[in-house]
């Protein structure tokens, strides 16, 4: 895959790339909250079999680290920070973890499912396409 060589595409590429992570982040912290605040309407029957009793471990854990961590590489995208695409790889990486954990657990109970693997993926090639290195080689950078 070729490496965008033009300053205006790749200035394009960083903000539609920091846009997605930045709307991730909204979404990881309204649902944390909403988890964290006992997921009003979600029949706790769900967790059934999980580790968990209710739903504020996982929310807690949606609000910090995910939200956290798509926050982080919004900011470092539209910064233009060099650790931009390692974030942005990380971030995409765990929450696709993320849903194969929780569909494996409560199985595919929302739309918001797929649209977020699939907004995860497109955070991933708009990161290859902006480096143009693979994923593995975005985590090595110096």
């Amino acid at each position: 895959m070729k490496t965008i060589k033009s300053a205006a595409n790749r200035k394009i590429i960083r903000y539609m790339t920091g846009g997605l992570l930045a709307f991730l982040a909204l979404n990881a912290f309204g649902g944390g909250y909403y988890a964290m605040a006992g997921a009003d309407g979600v029949p706790l029957e769900l967790l059934e079999g999980s580790p968990f009793k209710s739903y504020f471990i996982p929310g807690l854990f949606l609000f910090v680290v995910l939200g956290g961590s798509f926050l982080f590489a919004a900011i470092a995208m539209f910064a233009g920070l060099r650790t931009a695409p390692r974030a942005s790889f990380f971030a995409a990486l765990l929450v696709l973890l993320w849903l194969i954990v929780q569909v494996s657990i409560i199985g595919f109970i929302s739309w918001m499912q797929p649209v977020t693997a699939a907004l995860a993926l497109i955070i991933l090639l708009l990161t290859r396409i902006r480096t143009g290195k693979t994923a593995g080689a975005a985590l090595q950078q110096p």
